[in-house]
């Protein structure tokens, strides 16, 4: 099985919470279907299963929705 290639997403803090980067990376259309795409355990973070809308991630986290993964990294 090749592995997709994954999309970096820059953000300007130094943390974003799992929702929101779900919404931001367009995995989700609204917090709505990431509440319920999370509280399935659909969501993987940094390979695992994570059922926490609010976890904290930071630069160099992996989250993997829908077999699309996404890398979080710093803003330029």
């Amino acid at each position: 099985m090749s592995n997709p290639e994954i999309e970096e997403i820059p953000i300007r803090d130094d943390m974003i919470r799992l929702g929101q980067l779900l919404k931001l990376a367009n995995l989700v259309e609204d917090g709505v279907e990431a509440t319920e795409l999370i509280k399935n355990g659909l969501v993987k973070v940094n390979g695992e299963i994570d059922d926490r809308r609010g976890r904290q991630l930071h630069v160099g986290d992996t989250v993997t929705v829908n077999g699309q993964t996404v890398r979080i990294a710093a803003a330029s």
